[in-house]
């Protein structure tokens, strides 16, 4: 690593931003999907004149209201901690990574915005068409603004569409529809905004089943049920296919958090998949006996290499591929990705020293290089290896990887089933005479959001040690502040944060008590 660097520092600084973080989506995905499940529900209420969808649009309107307001809170936050506690980073891809959080702001923000206050203030003063149109724009508008932060993230974790200026020392975009339409982007983005759906379902579905539960609000319960369960089911459909998207495009561009999703460590073809299993704690270091081993796993053979291959006979690259290189697969060591990043380096200091020494010639020729491709594909896209002295350091933590992302599968999986189960005693109509299912769906509640919250983890810790993917470590990215100042706001930021949590749910669940407003209810 470079010299000088506080490692307190780092590690305070990162786990600050792992808390805002994780604050903030605990917010965002109810958002995303509560927005189109009340968009459907106005909808019917528009073409059927019924007020009792109009009371029932109302009720969980004012549920994502809560919601949404706090997560405005926590967001603004986490975009600031760029410019307080990640100065270096922001300097040096400011230009790409400032442009997609701009576009959040000006446009998708200022649409949702703009419109929420008819959505919940227009009752009885707009016509009944413009307020409709006003809710599905800030459905609409949450999404954009998903859109464009994942834009941000997934550049993160693929560069592209940029050049380096080494007379700045920051990159450039030089393709704003690059940046735009990264696969990674398209892939995060699908699947983030549908994991938000099955959440925003479930947590209908599971407020639903408590009013069948007190034998309460059944006209309600029982069609709210019905939007959420068939919204729900095909949200959770579609997000096990755009997490089989996902996970391709990392086994592409990010192929050693791809290799620790499934503690992979010897590449090979007719690569099994692990469906389950039990890692022992490993040991510090790359050596085959110190890597967390199997206590016992479940595979299913041949379907690694045929979901990444495409083929039973593609060969899967694991972690030691990356470590020691694999000239048949095309796979550079870690020592040769060290020392091409070395050279970019240098050759960043030798134009420094050029411009320096006022030799505008060779500043002008060492300059081209950053803009030839062959430099910018076989040298500074390992960059950030200069900075890195041990091979273990690019390896994440496989227990971590392993399980977040065989947890969150297994989840996926069970809202498939859960939604089946409850469409399928609804068109029954005897759901509610099936108590087990209404508490299974109320208890359920929670599983998305840790579904969600595993998503992030594996995803951010999975791409360890990089904060731009081989371009440059968190450690380097970091602003120059003490560890105490670090230290501090943490805590204030935890104490805020749980407190905004709490007051989240306490006043929802006083809402959820109180129920909708009151009318004759319709059995």
């Amino acid at each position: 690593m470079i010299e000088n660097i506080d490692l307190s520092l780092v590690s305070w600084s990162r786990a600050q931003f792992a808390l805002t973080a994780i604050y903030h989506w605990f917010f965002v995905p109810l958002t995303l999907g509560l927005s189109f499940i009340i968009a459907m529900m106005e909808t019917i209420y528009y073409r059927t004149g019924s007020e009792e969808w109009k009371r029932i649009t109302k009720f969980w309107m004012k549920l994502f209201g809560i919601n949404f307001a706090i997560g405005v809170a926590t967001g603004i936050i986490l975009e600031f901690e760029f410019g307080t506690n990640w100065s270096a980073y922001s300097w040096f891809v400011g230009d790409i990574f400032g442009t997609p959080l701009a576009i959040e702001g000006i446009l998708a923000f200022f649409l949702e915005s703009t419109f929420i206050a008819v959505m919940f203030f227009g009752w009885n003063r707009v016509s009944k068409r413009f307020h409709l149109v006003s809710t599905w724009l800030v459905a609409i508008g949450a999404s954009l603004s998903a859109l464009w932060i994942l834009v941000a993230n997934a550049w993160m974790q693929n560069p592209v569409g940029m050049t380096f200026n080494p007379e700045t020392a920051r990159n450039e975009m030089t393709n704003f529809l690059e940046v735009l339409f990264n696969p990674v982007a398209a892939d995060k983005f699908l699947h983030t905004i549908t994991s938000g759906f099955v959440l925003a379902s479930v947590f209908v579905a599971g407020i639903s089943a408590w009013f069948l539960l007190k034998k309460r609000e059944t006209y309600l319960a029982t069609r709210s049920i019905l939007i959420a369960g068939i919204f729900g089911f095909l949200s959770s459909v579609l997000l096990a296919i755009t997490g089989d998207m996902s996970a391709r495009s990392v086994a592409k561009y990010q192929p050693v958090k791809f290799a620790s999703f499934e503690a992979l460590y010897e590449g090979k073809s007719r690569a099994p998949l692990v469906a389950a299993g039990i890692l022992k704690k490993g040991e510090k270091g790359v050596g085959r006996k110190n890597m967390p081993e199997f206590i016992f796993a479940i595979e299913i053979p041949n379907l690694l290499s045929f979901m990444t291959g495409g083929s039973k006979d593609a060969y899967v690259p694991g972690i030691y591929d990356h470590i020691e290189g694999n000239p048949r697969a095309g796979i550079l060591s870690f020592a040769e990705k060290k020392e091409r990043g070395q050279k970019a380096r240098e050759t960043l200091l030798e134009y420094k020293k050029a411009k320096e020494a006022g030799d505008e010639t060779k500043a002008s020729d060492i300059a081209a290089l950053f803009t030839s491709k062959d430099f910018r594909e076989n040298y500074f896209r390992y960059f950030g290896y200069a900075y890195i002295d041990n091979p273990e350091d690019i390896i994440p933590d496989i227990r971590v990887s392993f399980y977040t992302f065989h947890l969150m599968v297994l989840l996926g999986f069970f809202f498939i089933l859960l939604f089946a189960l409850m469409l399928w005693f609804l068109f029954r109509n005897n759901i509610r005479k099936h108590k087990w299912l209404l508490w299974i769906m109320l208890l359920s509640i929670p599983l998305p959001y840790l579904a969600s919250e595993l998503g992030w983890v594996l995803a951010e810790m999975g791409r360890q040690p990089w904060i731009i993917q081989d371009l440059m470590p968190v450690s380097v990215g970091v602003t120059n502040l003490k560890s105490g100042n670090v230290q501090t706001t943490f805590w204030l930021f935890a104490v805020l944060f749980t407190a905004l949590l709490i007051a989240e749910i306490s006043i929802m669940v006083k809402q959820v008590k109180n129920g909708p407003e009151k009318t004759e209810e319709k059995l």
